[in-house]
């Protein structure tokens, strides 16, 4: 999952490719830099983001059962409507199909769960999104959608920290744009003569406060 960072003005957030440029220039804490021929003491300090969640998400997909939703409100008992379903999806013309053991029809949401007899009977459907459906020689378009059982495993609430990310504060506002400074910034902790090393991501603010989302 995506974890938010407020980033507040004349404060940048600098990521590294290598973990071990970020650590390094942390343990400095204090860093001269040059920005539009000034100079200006930054403090380069470690942050921790704000909550992030971590689980697992399993889905699987019924190869016996189907769902049916759309099912037209018909002046016919609801027992009809069942035999005509089942009759409609145990020959099917767009494959799958067979011979059918429930239907649980539900009149009053138009829809409807098909249990077939056979596993993987259900599989034919899958790409299936309309099928057509025949009561009184009028013909009806019925959605077709697989019958899923979704659960969450191994769900975790956490304080994320970035090891490869460091946070610049201190930043002198100056009469150069924000991208300028940006790539000032970016030039200057690059350099192995000041520590640095490739920058895999950067982002300053010089005014406001913006939203960072870091990604696991």
């Amino acid at each position: 999952t995506k974890i938010p960072f407020t980033l507040s003005q004349n404060q940048a957030l600098l990521t590294f490719e290598d973990e071990e440029v970020a650590q390094r220039l942390i343990k400095m804490g204090k860093h001269t830099v040059n920005l539009d021929n000034k100079v200006a003491d930054v403090t380069v300090k470690p942050f921790t983001l704000e909550m992030g969640i971590r689980f697992e998400l399993h889905v699987t997909i019924s190869g016996k059962k189907i769902n049916i939703s759309e099912i037209p409100a018909l002046l016919i008992p609801e027992d009809w409507i069942k035999d005509k379903l089942e009759l409609n999806f145990y020959k099917s013309e767009q494959g799958g199909g067979g011979e059918v053991e429930n239907v649980n029809y539900d009149k009053e949401s138009g829809t409807a769960v098909i249990t077939f007899l056979r596993p993987g009977a259900a599989n034919g459907f899958v790409r299936c999104t309309k099928y057509p459906f025949f009561v009184n020689g009028r013909c009806y378009l019925l959605s077709v959608s697989p019958n899923t059982d979704v659960h969450l495993e191994k769900f975790q609430l956490y304080h994320g920290i970035s090891k490869k990310t460091i946070l610049l504060q201190g930043i002198k506002e100056t009469e150069e744009d924000e991208e300028s400074i940006q790539d000032m910034i970016e030039i200057h902790f690059q350099k192995p003569s000041n520590s640095g090393g490739e920058i895999e991501k950067i982002k300053y603010v010089s005014k406001g406060i913006t939203c960072v989302c870091f990604e696991e």
